[in-house]
């Protein structure tokens, strides 16, 4: 008793002699040695802990403490394995204890078995009702598979038990964020930082929920406070809470970002250890094709964008041109079958498609592992759904990083990132990871050719009356997402407008509640409010062919137009783009320059981008003339081109597998269209 009221003063060093000498006098004291064990691990003396829970479990082997704080330290050191055999002995002893639950469902979640985990926290709640983090927790489970309005309920549910609680409000401001409610969110996420100041996760997601809607009232002061947050927690070895693909989209320094992406990449391999695979053993490295023996090699996509998504739109016929006397194609899908023609089109054309949503992230790895592929491809990098853990367990020799994050993963087990030399020029290599691989032309594919063709038959075009748009204006356009603008780059185009008389420029209600903002900024401007023209986001075969409807489409410099800037060339729409340093900021004049007229709209300052869209607006023949040769070269440009895009890749894949069977360290290189010997190793 003495040494609990020692322990329970914060007197941690004479509970632990007073708990000695009780176990001294009875050496079959239970409580003694459990609570002896929790001292010890209070004061960082974690395997004399270890000691005493086994001592104690020794005599009673069904201690319910001593099982969950054994699970506890377990799960310290990421063997959650052994910490859920602990926690499950505890629960058949006692189900009255939350604490077991708790943990149950936190190992459960890691290992993204969240039907179990939502179990897990039923019961911690019917334990404790009132239990405002067990609300929480389960909420943000809910939120992390989707289920936003059981997210939301729960959080609410939290802040009426515990109104102080700041974990409570941002977490349901995300979930607002995420359903659409931005307003709302930002009023949660500020009453979060009343709550609790120094909050960066607040700090940080509240900065980016008003990038979305364009508020940018002390946008400098904040971006300057998040940016200080970033470095001290890179510096600390903390998980940065800007995640990296929101960094890509922010001014912040390309060095910094490759930190940020560094550190989540770190992460990914921290819930890789969790599993204590044993390190795999790889195909034999040996060329597939050379005089005497003509093999494929063997490439995996893993990506949970298998359905009706951008990446899909963009790169549904890649997979099924591959040529399949070079390559054996797997497709692996982290997301379940979505029913749309995307999804089916893939499993129909992919040489061989599993649907791995219900496995758990190791099972995944040793599938990979056991199909013997060469070459592993992730086209999920930080975006939502990515499993990026599997890449970390290193299922296969070569490991590559593509097409669905704009950006350097920062991982050491990622060897690759397949891009071109505009959008990844070499002196930029130090703001990248991986070794670059310079495709011909521009890294970014399209399926175009193939499934919109539509757009360019003349009987199927829009008129401007069909969406209320003003016959009589010159109409600048710009459809990205909101995010994406900064006011430098609206000041530019309020210029622009009050140069160009009757013009107009068109944006998208993408979110919706950035259009009040951006109407009261240009008006402030000086820009009249007819000037403004917002229409809401169409279908993807719609929103092509009505692109066509404008005149000159004004690209964003921060983060450019990608699967946009490929809809309006493919529609004959040309562009003014301003290139940067990071990869997300050059993917535009890349699409540009593989057009064949790069040089006609890629500009080096903003001064010039602001010439460039006026003189084009003032020079009609000027500008029609380049409208014209845009529509002209659709079907001939390398832009377009998806077959030949394809072998490109495919002689890349060959160059990374005949590089690692030479005994060569991944290295930089540039892929080129005359290499005559591809596929063969001479």
């Amino acid at each position: 008793n003495l040494a609990s009221t020692c322990y329970e003063r914060g007197q941690v060093e004479l509970a632990i002699l007073h708990y000695k000498q009780a176990i001294a006098c009875d050496q079959r004291f239970l409580e003694a040695y459990n609570n002896l064990g929790n001292a010890l691990k209070d004061v960082g003396r974690v395997d004399e802990a270890l000691h005493c829970y086994n001592q104690c479990l020794s005599l009673q082997p069904s201690h319910p403490q001593a099982l969950t704080n054994l699970g506890n330290i377990y799960m310290e050191w990421n063997m959650s394995a052994a910490a859920a055999s602990c926690y499950m002995a505890t629960l058949a002893v006692t189900t009255g204890l939350s604490a077991p639950f708790n943990n149950l469902a936190v190992i459960y979640k890691q290992q993204g078995n969240y039907s179990d985990a939502i179990s897990c926290y039923n019961e911690v709640l019917r334990i404790e009702p009132m239990a405002a983090d067990g609300l929480v927790n389960r909420g943000n489970t809910y939120k992390e598979i989707g289920r936003v309005s059981e997210a939301i309920q729960d959080y609410i549910h939290a802040i009426n038990i515990r109104p102080t609680m700041a974990e409570a409000h941002a977490n349901l401001a995300s979930a607002y964020k995420d359903s659409g409610h931005v307003d709302a969110a930002i009023k949660s996420y500020r009453k979060a930082l009343l709550l609790r100041p120094d909050f960066p996760e607040a700090t940080c997601n509240l900065l980016h929920t008003l990038q979305c809607v364009c508020c940018w009232e002390d946008r400098e002061k904040m971006f300057n406070e998040v940016e200080g947050i970033i470095q001290r927690q890179v510096s600390i070895s903390v998980l940065p809470t800007v995640q990296p693909f929101h960094a890509i989209a922010y001014p912040i320094d390309p060095v910094l970002a490759l930190e940020i992406s560094r550190k989540y990449a770190a992460h990914c391999s921290v819930i890789a250890s969790r599993f204590a695979l044993s390190p795999f053993k790889y195909p034999a490295p040996l060329p597939v094709k050379h005089e005497r023996q003509s093999g494929r090699l063997r490439v995996g996509y893993v990506s949970s964008d298998f359905g009706n998504h951008p990446l899909s739109h963009l790169m549904g016929s890649v997979f099924g041109m591959h040529n399949r006397e070079n390559v054996e194609v797997f497709c692996y899908a982290l997301s379940p079958n979505d029913g749309t023609e995307w999804r089916h089109r893939t499993q129909f054309e992919a040489e061989h498609f599993i649907d791995v949503s219900a496995m758990s992230s190791d099972m995944i790895a040793k599938l990979i592992n056991e199909d013997k592929i060469q070459i592993l491809i992730n086209l999920n990098g930080y975006t939502k759904g990515a499993r990026n853990e599997i890449f970390a367990m290193q299922p296969a020799p070569i490991q590559v990083s593509y097409m669905g994050f704009p950006g350097t993963t920062g991982a050491t087990y990622i060897d690759y990132l397949v891009t071109d030399e505009f959008v990844s020029p070499t002196r930029f290599s130090h703001i990248y990871s991986e070794k670059l691989v310079h495709l011909p032309h521009c890294y970014f594919v399209n399926d175009y050719k193939q499934k919109n063709l539509d757009v360019l038959d003349p009987t199927l075009q829009h008129k401007r009356s069909d969406y209320g748009l003003p016959e009589d204006k010159f109409i600048f356009a710009c459809f990205n997402q909101l995010y994406k603008m900064d006011p430098e780059i609206f000041n530019t185009w309020c210029n622009i407008l009050k140069r160009v008389p009757n013009s107009a420029l068109w944006l998208l209600r993408f979110p919706a509640a950035g259009e009040m903002r951006l109407r009261a900024y240009a008006v402030a401007q000086g820009v009249h409010p007819d000037q403004i023209i917002f229409t809401d986001v169409a279908m993807k075969q719609e929103h092509i062919r009505r692109s066509a409807l404008a005149d000159l489409f004004l690209d964003t410099p921060l983060c450019n137009a990608h699967t946009t800037g490929t809809d309006i060339l493919w529609a004959g729409l040309p562009m003014v783009t301003r290139p940067l340093e990071k990869m997300a900021t050059r993917v535009a004049g890349s699409l540009c320059l593989a057009t064949g007229l790069g040089d006609e709209m890629i500009v080096s300052s903003m001064k010039e981008y602001e010439e460039k869209a006026v003189s084009l607006a003032l020079n009609r023949p000027k500008l029609q003339s380049l409208t014209n040769r845009l529509k002209a070269v659709r079907l001939t440009c390398p832009l377009f081109d998806t077959e030949r895009w394809v072998r490109n890749l495919e002689r890349a894949y060959f160059k990374m597998w005949n590089i690692h069977c030479s005994g060569q360290q991944p290295h930089h290189f540039k892929v080129a269209e005359d290499d005559f010997d591809f596929p063969y190793d001479r």
